[in-house]
C-alpha cells in the first residue's frame, strides 16, 4: 500500500481508503472481519458519514484494541431521527449524535471532524455565523476533531471553503464522469442517464478546485470515485465505453491534492480488487486511453496529467511540470510554494528540446512541446 500526505493535516493516508457506508447491511461479525482485512492489506483511513447506529456500534466492535491503526473521518450534522438519516445544523440535534459517534466507536476523538454535506450556498452562508461552525471549533480546540473538514459535491462551495481557511481538507466526489458537469447544488443532477452531448473535459470550476487545493494545502479524500458502479457499465456511462476500477482509482489520484479514494466494501473479495491497483501495471491503470477512444465526451485538448507523454529523451517529468505550471497560472503572480517545487524538480521546462516524441503518446492531442515553451518563460 502507498500512502500519501493529507494535505496540511500531515496524516500520511492510504491511497486506498474504507467507506464505510455499505457496512450498514453487515452484520457485526462481517463489519469486523471486513474492517481487520482492510487493515491486514494496509488500508489505514474509514469514513463514517452515516449516522444508523447499528452500523456505528459495529464499526465500534470492529475497531476495539485498533483504534490507534486508524484515521478516523467522522461527520458533524449527521443525525438519526424517527429510524432515518437527517442531515441537520441544530444543535439539540447535532450535538447529541455526534456524541453517540464517539460513544458507539469507542473513542474520545475523532481525526478528521467533517462539516458534514454542504452542497447549497444558503447551507453555506448560514454555517458560517453560527452556533454549529462555533460547536466545530470548540471540538477542535479540546482535542476531540484533530482536523476540520468539509464534504460536498458542488465545485462552488468547496472553493468557498478553501478560501475561507476554515477547513484543513475536505471529501470531494470525484470521477471523470462528474468531473465533465458544471456545478449544481442538486446531486442527482450527476447520476443522470445522460449528460449533454457537448460536454468535454474537466468543467473549468472544477479543474479550478482541484489547483486551488494544492495551492492552500487541502487534502482531498474521494467519494463516489466509481459513480456508484456505472462507469463499469458502457450502457450506463456517459462515455458510452466501460472503464474498470483501477482506472477509476488511477483517475482519481492523478488529480491534485487527491490523497485517498473511499470505497465501499461488501466482501473481502472487493477490497482485493481495489488494492490489486496497488500492484498492477501502468497499462491496467491507463484512463486515458480509454477516454480519448471513448464515443462521447472527448478530453481532447486537456492535459490529465496521466503521464502517456512518458519517457521524455531529456528526463523531464512533463506530467508534473504541467500540473504546477497550470497551478501557478490561476494567480497573478506565481506562488512562492509553486516556484519553490517547481526549482526543486531534477529537469525542468526549458530543457525541453522540442522533439514532440510526447505528443506522438498523448491521447488527447495536447500541444506539448508549446506548453513547455510557455511554461519555462513563465516560471
Amino acid at each position: 500500500m502507498n500512502y500519501r500526505r493529507l494535505g496540511k493535516t500531515g496524516l500520511m493516508v492510504s491511497e486506498i481508503g474504507l467507506g464505510a457506508e455499505w457496512l450498514e447491511r453487515h452484520s457485526s461479525e462481517e463489519c469486523i472481519q471486513i474492517v481487520k482485512y482492510c487493515e491486514e492489506q494496509g488500508i489505514n483511513i474509514l469514513d463514517c458519514w452515516m449516522s444508523e447506529p447499528n452500523v456505528r456500534t459495529n464499526l465500534g466492535i470492529a475497531l476495539q484494541g485498533r483504534r490507534e491503526k486508524w484515521f478516523i473521518q467522522g461527520h458533524i450534522g449527521s443525525t438519526w431521527q424517527n429510524e432515518q438519516y437527517v442531515r441537520s445544523r441544530n444543535m439539540s440535534e447535532v450535538k447529541p449524535a455526534f456524541e453517540d459517534l464517539l460513544e458507539r466507536l469507542g473513542t474520545d476523538y475523532i481525526d478528521l471532524g467533517m462539516i458534514h454535506y454542504v452542497d447549497e450556498e444558503k447551507d453555506w452562508n448560514e454555517i458560517l455565523d453560527s452556533d454549529y461552525l462555533d460547536y466545530v471549533y470548540g471540538l477542535k480546540e479540546k482535542g476531540i476533531i484533530r482536523h476540520i473538514g468539509m464534504s460536498t459535491h458542488n465545485p462552488v462551495i468547496a472553493k468557498k471553503a478553501v478560501e475561507s481557511g476554515i477547513i484543513e481538507m475536505m471529501m470531494f466526489s470525484v470521477n471523470p464522469a462528474f468531473d465533465i458537469l458544471p456545478p449544481t447544488e442538486d446531486v442527482d443532477t450527476y447520476f443522470a442517464d445522460e449528460f449533454d452531448e457537448k460536454l468535454g473535459g474537466i468543467a473549468p470550476e472544477r479543474a479550478e478546485l482541484y489547483r486551488l487545493c494544492e495551492q492552500h494545502d487541502i487534502g482531498i479524500t474521494v467519494m463516489k470515485g466509481f459513480a456508484g458502479g456505472r462507469l463499469f457499465d458502457e450502457k450506463r456511462s456517459p462515455f458510452g465505453t466501460a472503464l474498470t476500477p483501477a482506472q477509476c482509482l488511477h483517475y482519481c489520484l492523478t488529480r491534485p491534492s487527491v490523497a485517498s479514494v473511499m470505497v465501499g466494501f461488501d466482501t473481502t473479495e472487493q477490497v482485493d480488487d481495489a488494492v490489486k491497483y496497488e500492484s498492477v501495471s501502468d497499462t491496467e491503470k491507463d484512463y486515458a486511453s480509454v477516454l480519448a477512444n471513448a464515443p462521447r465526451h472527448a478530453y481532447s485538448g486537456q492535459c490529465t496529467y496521466c503521464g502517456h507523454c512518458k519517457p521524455c529523451p531529456v528526463n523531464i517529468d512533463i506530467a508534473i511540470v504541467n500540473k504546477f505550471y497550470d497551478l501557478a497560472t490561476m494567480q497573478p503572480n506565481v506562488p512562492e510554494s509553486v516556484k519553490s517545487h517547481y526549482e526543486l524538480l531534477e529537469h525542468h521546462a526549458d530543457e525541453c528540446i522540442r522533439c514532440r516524441s510526447c505528443e506522438t503518446r498523448c491521447p488527447f492531442g495536447v500541444k506539448i512541446t508549446d506548453r513547455m515553451q510557455k511554461a519555462a518563460e513563465f516560471f
